[in-house]
């Protein structure tokens, strides 16, 4: 960690009521551990950790800088983040239609199809008219036939009519800026977004001797999970993502929270066009923070931002930017405010069915803001 990112670790009588919160969490069974940090003014206020990796006594305590799968985060701090500096250097236009990158989506298709007016920009905010997920891993045994079958899916809506959080829009958005840079997303977004940026624990398919130090996300007991024996430590925990490699554009990232903060700061730097701002400039944060068509969407380009029962909670300010992560981590940046509050958790263990992490997340976020 640079010293620049050094905050002060412990509890906090300021951040007493948001201690509370995720040590009442905790005794909950809504996770097991979490990690997590608040920046704000430019500098980390505080980062620290709570619990252990599972519900076992004796299993490892999590602490500020524990690595987490934070499966959908991957949308934003790879993808979502890779679109922004390739529209930002001219190398990609947002009114592309997808078939003019990926032919596969339209060949065969109707010329009245609107799956030929699906554009990148539609992929992004989530109102291609994609379905929301589908279980390409149960009949596709290749990343080659997840792929294909992707392509070969048919609209559900026309494009732009209404909003549905596409797990498939997000691996073919994937496959179009791999079209773009020529080379796998997970390269590119390594070499152009972690490394300047010193995400240095932030990476996809950590290496075996790693996976230890890592929160396991499930204890697979529904053969979900193929070739798979005892917890998912260290694995993305996405079925889709897997059987893509582990290193998928819509989710597969590992990271922890000081790096996360690290993205968010430049996100806020690059917001009011700081000097130290970097990679992101202001009109490229300020376009894809805008939210999208239909009327009604909380979803900007990539980025969701805050609605009504939004787990960012209530202070918030609607020139917001954030996103979850199914395995209970989420990142939400204040443009407005200065502020992003990482917290990352591994909900889903031993299983997927809690969802006590809805009611945490808002608590928790509001507490911090009362705080600050």
């Amino acid at each position: 960690m640079n010293s620049e990112d050094t905050p002060p670790l412990g509890p906090s009588s300021r951040f007493a009521a948001a201690y509370r919160v995720l040590e009442e969490a905790i005794a909950a069974r809504a996770f097991p551990g979490c990690a997590f940090g608040v920046l704000a003014g430019g500098e980390i206020v505080i980062t620290d950790a709570l619990g252990r990796f599972t519900y076992d006594e004796t299993a490892p305590a999590v602490t500020p800088e524990t690595v987490y799968d934070i499966a959908s985060i991957t949308k934003v701090a790879s993808t979502t983040a890779a679109a922004m500096l390739l529209h930002q250097r001219g190398l990609l236009d947002l009114n592309t239609p997808l078939g003019d990158l990926l032919p596969g989506f339209v060949a065969g298709r109707a010329a009245a199809d609107p799956s030929r007016h699906v554009k990148l920009c539609h992929l992004l905010a989530h109102n291609s008219g994609l379905p929301a997920y589908v279980e390409f891993f149960r009949t596709a045994a290749t990343p080659e036939a997840l792929i294909s079958a992707c392509l070969e899916l048919p609209l559900e809506a026309e494009p732009g009519a209404r909003v549905e959080y596409s797990d498939p829009g997000f691996i073919l958005l994937g496959k179009a800026l791999e079209a773009v840079t020529r080379e796998p997303l997970a390269t590119w977004a390594q070499r152009e977004i972690f490394q300047p940026l010193g995400m240095a624990a932030t990476a996809f398919c950590p290496p075996p001797a790693a996976r230890a130090s890592i929160p396991p996300t499930e204890e697979d007991t529904t053969l979900r999970h193929r070739c798979i024996q005892g917890p998912i430590q260290g694995l993305v925990q996405d079925e889709n993502a897997r059987l893509l490699g582990g290193a998928a554009s819509h989710a597969g990232l590992f990271s922890n929270v000081p790096d996360l903060l690290r993205f968010a700061r430049k996100i806020l730097s690059a917001a009011v066009n700081a000097p130290d701002a970097r990679l992101f400039n202001a009109a490229t944060v300020e376009l894809f923070a805008r939210r999208q068509p239909p009327p009604g969407s909380s979803r900007a380009l990539g980025w969701d931002t805050p609605s009504d029962n939004s787990s960012a909670g209530r202070h918030f300010s609607p020139h917001s930017i954030g996103h979850l992560g199914f395995s209970g981590c989420s990142l939400w940046i204040d443009l407005d405010a200065g502020i992003a509050i990482a917290l990352l958790t591994n909900r889903t263990w031993p299983n997927r069915l809690s969802q006590l992490i809805r009611q945490v997340r808002p608590a928790f976020h509001d507490a911090v803001r009362e705080a600050l």
